[in-house]
């Protein structure tokens, strides 16, 4: 289907080629301090696991250009980039970006700074040699709580009006009601999502972290939204 799609905008007069790939993707994890190291391992493996999984391999090739560029960041009350961008196209490619997302060590400390750690990935998109077709930030955390930085608020508006899409992977904690009212998933929905084709995957545990991290690159790839009623990990 975007085989076809984009044949179709290639021969459209005056088509414009300046995209070189199908999607920049930022990995924005969470490293504040509710995360603790066992967690921090949890999400650092499960990125990297999931980037070489033969699924997401196959979601990558299917794409109109046959090419991602993704880079990983940790957030807290600062934001440290962890693994720069890279192109992944093959197997190579993700098992290179993994290697980088497992090397260095956790530099990310305090607490949450939301505002400031979707600004910071913004300005990574905006910075760099890259044109993609599409422009997605994949946000993680465990709570919609934001204690320095600019508002919430003020920093999703912005990144949404330089046509980036943000989509939410809310971690629970044991007895979150998750889609119910007040739950984080709804927050993550209510707070932070937005844009074309936004949506939320959320990980009911942080043992089914990985299993939700790879469902929601698929999805983020393969430019697609979860059924809702099968949105969340199991």
């Amino acid at each position: 289907m975007r085989a076809r799609l984009f044949a179709f905008v290639l021969a459209l007069p005056g088509a414009a080629l300046a995209q070189d790939t199908d999607l920049e993707l930022v990995l924005l994890a969470d490293a504040s301090g509710s995360i603790d190291s066992r967690e921090y391992d949890l999400q650092r493996e499960g990125y990297a696991t999931a980037i070489v999984d033969p699924e997401v391999l196959e979601a990558i090739a299917n794409t109109a250009y046959g090419s991602i560029a993704v880079t990983y960041v940790e957030w807290a009350a600062n934001q440290v980039v962890v693994a720069e961008w890279t192109r992944i196209a093959d197997r190579a490619d993700a098992e290179l970006f993994a290697a980088r997302v497992l090397a260095p060590p956790r530099r990310a400390i305090g607490r949450n700074a939301i505002g400031s750690a979707l600004l910071k990935g913004l300005e990574l998109m905006e910075e760099n040699d890259i044109e993609g077709w599409r422009r997605v930030i994949d946000f993680s955390g465990d709570s919609v709580n934001s204690y320095s930085g600019p508002p919430i608020a003020a920093a999703r508006e912005r990144v949404l009006a330089a046509g980036v899409t943000i989509n939410g992977l809310p971690i629970l904690r044991p007895g979150d009601p998750g889609r119910a009212m007040g739950g984080l998933e709804a927050l993550f929905a209510e707070r932070i999502v937005g844009g074309p084709h936004s949506f939320v995957v959320t990980a009911e545990s942080r043992v089914s972290f990985a299993e939700a991290i790879k469902r929601k690159l698929i999805l983020e790839i393969a430019g697609e939204v979860p059924p809702r009623d099968v949105a969340a990990a199991e």
